[in-house]
This record gives structure tokens, C-alpha cells and sequence, in this order.
């Protein structure tokens, strides 16, 4: 569609939230209009959009009427059904009749999320005679017992449901039974090999997506998509990455590696079969190699790599190659099923080569560290020092691309976050004219529609302690108790570990007469609901909760925070790029450990006001935040709310607040 043919992005953004039934906004259209212009230019943006301000559309309708194929990857599933259940079918019908055309949608994604017909009907691949009865799970089950019980509804499901994705089974069921039928894209044999391509609901999401205008698929897909080389995103235009602050940590996420013996060992069983005696014998010896060697691994970096880790894990390169050789030549006829075990037998096998090659290689760009769970034992771990150069060469060479959050301005500009994404300082073009090989990008924060200055009052208690180590902290808990009671219950506590939120439930339980919900006691969504369900109970936990809280209204009018939420000092992938920024130059502390808190206080703060009507308080118990140096660059990072740090004029505030909200429910 030319230019001049198109209608007026007005009229359609106007359409679009009639039909949404919402209210247009004046950061909504700035926002509309800043990507319609990125995408004529095939430049880049960046949009901050606070809450409230209807980013869905301020995005959607400018990539619809452009006509180009768009990819919308967000980061949380809740997201991704607002969009495909709600904001998409809406905005389509009412585009339709002024753009003429009915533009095609889909959802997009990973393997492992779709129901997988072979392992439904085949069952799961026998990894030795010991396991024979896990070979179908249907049998072996008890039909009475939780996994018996969600197997069979699996297998009833299936007949039912068009698109074989978790997501849309309700009640859900567990990771363990989800496991017995669902396949990674290792272990997929492939549309053409498999006796159940023609119905798969896999290779089915794939055929929608080539089809589709809009795309909507997940950051971890768009990470595959870019780092992996091999597509599994159709060809397209335009990328908008919502929830974008998540991004560098997904991509992180899909660019590490990471080796357990339990790991090793299981690739072991499932390679034994299914190769010569010599190879499966020498990675079984590398194998249990390895297991002694992590017995006594210690948590931390790995700065140099040990040499007898070295030896242990050129062993595990070497009889990995040599049992992936053989996978590839050998096939027994007389194994049941032979090409899924087969498939996935290498699948875990490249793996356990690909990692242990990986750190061999020792590249100066990763980070290797030693890491020691209570539960899981010990695991050999390996990430990226940095993605802002893989994402500045895969993410933006070929596309324009649109990044939005409610938090991508951190202490007052965007250039933190977009270096953590690959892009130079703002405004990067040539002033001479010259040719420049920087991506083009420009910021814009659209604001809110709230009035957060009036809304919302931001409170430091700077005549606290500063925060030890230790992590016992009897005035900040004083503090609390009287900030809670002040507020008659209504809080959502933010707290840096769980260790300091479990400590903080158990004394207040033991100090006032309120509900106290702890994460972890229930599901997430439980708590959430009861929480927004009474006015006097407490929601204490910690990093979900920082960003995953959407509750509106007096049933969360006070968010407090403990402290500073750092990266723990111990952190090694953290401290490992402090020190990087620190050697080339810049400030480490700033750059990540700083830049990293502030996220999470934006998003935090973010928490308190969800609705024009909302009032409240977002209380800080660190006085760092008021007498460090980096304080202002916290303060600067959160919701423009009036800013105090008068305990007195705290507690009235509170008081009034409470007050109002019990006459609002009478």
C-alpha cells in the first residue's frame, strides 16, 4: 500500500480503540506515530510506555496498516494472550473495513510447548531395562495417582484440542507429565521422518506463522531465531520486542550452556544402546570423570579453567564426537521406536559436545563458573560476557526493529539499556554526513496517563541502618510493622532474597493481626488472588513479584521495598562484566550492578499505581537511596511520585489513604 493510498493513522488508531473499548491517549499517539515513522525509515526506537497507556495499539495499528509481515515478541505469556485473544482479533475487525484488507495472526512457539503426537501414541523412548515401565507412561502411571491422572486427560485432550499448545489446556499439568508428551527440537524427528507429521501441532503453529501478518512469539524463540543460525521465525519486516527490559536477560538465557552429571550420565544411558561397546565405554569413563571431579567443585568463577577440569572435559568433547559418529552410522532394527531414541540419544549427546567444547575453546568472551544447589548438586556453567554485540549483528542489521517497556529510561535517559542492547549513544547519525555503520535509533518516553505526582508518594527511610551483610536488620522490620499497621494491611513487599522475605513473614505474623501471604506457600496466582481479594492481607515475596503484580485498586496502596535489590556480590556473571566495563574504562558498579537495581525498582515502583484511581505509598527501608552517591540515579529511574523522606508525613499519608479506602468500601 503506497503512501499516499494509506488512511490517516489517526483514524485508525481511533478505530482501533473504540473497538478495544478503551480511551486514546495523547502518549498513545505520539507512540503510534513515532512507529509508523521507524518503519518508514527502516529505523530503530525505543519507547518507554508507562502503565495505562495502551502500548498494545500504539504499536499494532501503526505495523498493521504499514502491510509488512511484523514479529510482536514479548516475554511473558500473559502478554502473549492479551494480544492474540483480545487486542489482535479487535484491532483486525475494526482495521478491516478502512484498510481493506483482513490482516492474518498467529502464535508462534518453541517445540516443546506443543503437545507431540508420536510420544502421545509411541511413548517415551526406553533409556534402559531398568526403566522398561517408563516406556508408556499411560501403563505405568497409576490411573488414581496425580500423574496417571494427568496423563489420561493428556491423551483425552489431544483429541480435542486444534492446537496442541499447553497453554490451552485448563486446569494445566505438570512439568513431569507434560515431559512424557512433548519433545525439544533436538529430539523431533522431523516433520518428513515421523509417522504423525501430517497431524503435527508443531510443524502446524510453523505453516500459520508463514501465513500470518502478525507473528507473536517469545523472546526466548526470537533468541534461537537470531543466535542458532537455523530460522524458526518466518521472514518479516518488522520486530517489536514488548516487555523489552526482559530481553538481554532471555538472550542470555539461550546463549548458555551448562553440564550436570546427571546430565551426562542420562546421555550415557541413552547412547549405550545404540553404538559400538568401545564408544559408549569411553563416555561412560569421561562420565564418571566428571561426576567425581564436580563432587568437589566449589561455587564461583572459574577465571582459568583447572587443568584436571580441562582433561576431564576433553574427554567428554572427545567420546561425545566419537558416540555422535556412531549415532550417525549404526541403526539396530530390533529397538522398538528406533529412530526416536535415536534422536533423542544425540540430542542429549551434542549437548553434553557442544558445552564441553565450548569451555575447552575457552573463549574470552564467556564466563565459566562452578554453581552448588542444595537440592540438584553442583553444575558447570558457561554464558556470555556480554549479547549487546551479538544482538547489535543479529537483531537490527536487517530490520527496523521497535523496543517498548514501562522501563527502558534508567536515571533519566536511555542510554544504559541500549548499550546493553548493542546500540551507541543516542542520536548516533554522522553529523558530517558521512557514512555511519551505527544502527539509527532514537528514544522516546511517552509518559503516563497518571498523575503520579499526585497519585503517588515516594518514601525513603533514610534514618535507618545501612544494610549489612548479615542480613539481620531489627529497625527496618520495626519500620515495616509500623507502616503496615499504619496502612491497615494493603502492602506488597518487595523483598532483594527470599531468605529476607521469609524472615520478615514470620515476624510480622507474630506482630500484628493481619494476613501475611508468602511466595512460595501456594502458586503464584493464588497468592496474587487472594491478595487482591481482601484489603487487610500482605503479599511478601521476592523477584516475581517485583515485575508480575497487576493489582489495581485499595488492595495494594502501599509497596515496600527492603533494600537496593543489587546482584548478589557472589554473582559470577554480574561481576565478571562489572570488571569488563571496569577494564575498558567506564564505571562497573554503575553500568551493570546499578543499572541492573534500577530496572528492578522501576518495575517495583511500577507496581502501585495500575489505575487512574489508585493512591498510595512506595516505601524504600535502604537510606542508600537517599544518602549514596547513586541515589538519584534510583530516583530518577523510578515513577515521577512526590518524593519524601519524613517518617511523620509517611504515616499520616498512610492514615488518610487507609481511611479513605475503608469509606470508598463502605
Amino acid at each position: 500500500m503506497t503512501e499516499s493510498s494509506s488512511p490517516p493513522l489517526a483514524d485508525l488508531l481511533h478505530a482501533a480503540v473504540t473497538a478495544v473499548g478503551g480511551t486514546e491517549r495523547p502518549g498513545q499517539t505520539a507512540m503510534a506515530e513515532a512507529v509508523a515513522e521507524a518503519i518508514d525509515d527502516s529505523s530503530h526506537l525505543l519507547v518507554q510506555a508507562g502503565t495505562g497507556t495502551g502500548k498494545s495499539l500504539g504499536y499494532l495499528v501503526p505495523a498493521l496498516a504499514h502491510g509488512e509481515r511484523v514479529v510482536v515478541a514479548t516475554a511473558t505469556l500473559a502478554l502473549q494472550r492479551q494480544l492474540v485473544e483480545r487486542d489482535l482479533p479487535r484491532t483486525v475487525e475494526a482495521l478491516h473495513p478502512i484498510l481493506r484488507r483482513r490482516p492474518e495472526f498467529a502464535m508462534l512457539k518453541g517445540r516443546s510447548n506443543y503437545l507431540c503426537l508420536h510420544r502421545l501414541h509411541e511413548g517415551v523412548p526406553q533409556e534402559d531395562s531398568d526403566e522398561a515401565g517408563l516406556f508408556d507412561p499411560f501403563e505405568a502411571a497409576a490411573p488414581t495417582s496425580k500423574l496417571g491422572k494427568d496423563l489420561l486427560r493428556l491423551r483425552d485432550w489431544s483429541d480435542e484440542t486444534e492446537t496442541g499448545d499447553r497453554d490451552d489446556l485448563t486446569p494445566g499439568v505438570s512439568d513431569r507429565a507434560w515431559a512424557q508428551v512433548s519433545v525439544t527440537s533436538r529430539e523431533c524427528l522431523g516433520a518428513s521422518k515421523c509417522a504423525y507429521g501430517a497431524e503435527c501441532f508443531a510443524e502446524a503453529s510453523r505453516e500459520r506463522a508463514k501465513l500470518a501478518d502478525v507473528v507473536v512469539t517469545n523472546h526466548a524463540l526470537l533468541a534461537i531465531d537470531a543466535i542458532e543460525g537455523a530460522p524458526v521465525l518466518p521472514s518479516h519486516e518488522v520486530l517489536i520486542v514488548d516487555e523489552a527490559h526482559e530481553l538481554v536477560s532471555r538472550v542470555t538465557g539461550v546463549a548458555s550452556g551448562e553440564l550436570t552429571p546427571g546430565q551426562v550420565n542420562r546421555a550415557v544411558r541413552r547412547a549405550a544402546k545404540l553404538v559400538n561397546e568401545q564408544a559408549a565405554d569411553a563416555l561412560q569413563t569421561a562420565s564418571e570423570g566428571f561426576e567425581r571431579l564436580m563432587e568437589l567443585a566449589l561455587p564461583g568463577r572459574l577465571e582459568k579453567i583447572p587443568e584436571d577440569l580441562g582433561y576431564v572435559l576433553m574427554a567428554l568433547r572427545d567420546a561425545a564426537r566419537t558416540v555422535i559418529s556412531a549415532l550417525g552410522a549404526t541403526r539396530d532394527a530390533s529397538v522398538k521406536d528406533e529412530d526416536a531414541v535415536r534422536k533423542q540419544a544425540l540430542g542429549a549427546v551434542e549437548t553434553i559436545h557442544q558445552v564441553a567444547e565450548r569451555i575447552v575453546e575457552g573463549s574470552e568472551y564467556d564466563v565459566v563458573w562452578y554453581e552448588r544447589h542444595d537440592r540438584f548438586g553442583a553444575s558447570l556453567r558457561v554464558a556470555p560476557l556480554s549479547v549487546s554485540g551479538l544482538l547489535r549483528e543479529k537483531l537490527f542489521e536487517d530490520r527496523s526493529v521497535v523496543l517498548t517497556s514501562a522501563t527502558l529510561k534508567l536515571g533519566g535517559d536511555f542510554n544504559g539499556v541500549a548499550a546493553s542492547l548493542g546500540l551507541a549513544p543516542e542520536s548516533p547519525q554522522d553529523p558530517e554526513g558521512g557514512e555511519d555503520t551505527a544502527p539509527r535509533w532514537q528514544g522516546l518516553d511517552v509518559g503516563s496517563p497518571f498523575d503520579y505526582s499526585k497519585q503517588g508518594i515516594l518514601y525513603v527511610a533514610k534514618h535507618l541502618a545501612q544494610p549489612g551483610r548479615d542480613g539481620s536488620r531489627a529497625d527496618m522490620l520495626d519500620e515495616l510493622t509500623e507502616l503496615v499497621e499504619a496502612a491497615g494491611g494493603r502492602t506488597l513487599g518487595l523483598f532483594s532474597s527470599m531468605r529476607a522475605a521469609q524472615a520478615a513473614a514470620e515476624e510480622l505474623r507474630g506482630r500484628i493481626d493481619m494476613p501475611i501471604l508468602l511466595q512460595g506457600e501456594e502458586t503464584l496466582g493464588e497468592l496474587i488472588r487472594a491478595f487482591a481479594a481482601d484489603a487487610k492481607t500482605c503479599l511478601f515475596g521476592t523477584l516475581s513479584l517485583w515485575q508480575g503484580v497487576d493489582v489495581p485498586g485499595p488492595s495494594c496502596q502501599l509497596v515496600v521495598m527492603d533494600r537496593v535489590p543489587f546482584p548478589r556480590p557472589d554473582d559470577p556473571l554480574m561481576s565478571a562484566r562489572q570488571k569488563a566495563v571496569e577494564e575498558a574504562g567506564g564505571n562497573g558498579f554503575m553500568a551493570v550492578a546499578a543499572t541492573h537495581a534500577a530496572l528492578l525498582m522501576a518495575q517495583g515502583a511500577g507496581r502501585l499505581v495500575r489505575a487512574s484511581g489508585d493512591r498510595g505509598i512506595v516505601a524504600v527501608l535502604d537510606p542508600r537511596v537517599e544518602r549514596a552517591r547513586y541515589g538519584s540515579f534510583l530516583r530518577k529511574s523510578m515513577p515521577d511520585f512526590w518524593y519524601t523522606t519524613d517518617r511523620n508525613q509517611v504515616r499520616r499519608s498512610l492514615a488518610a489513604i487507609d481511611t479513605a479506602a475503608k469509606a470508598q468500601e463502605a
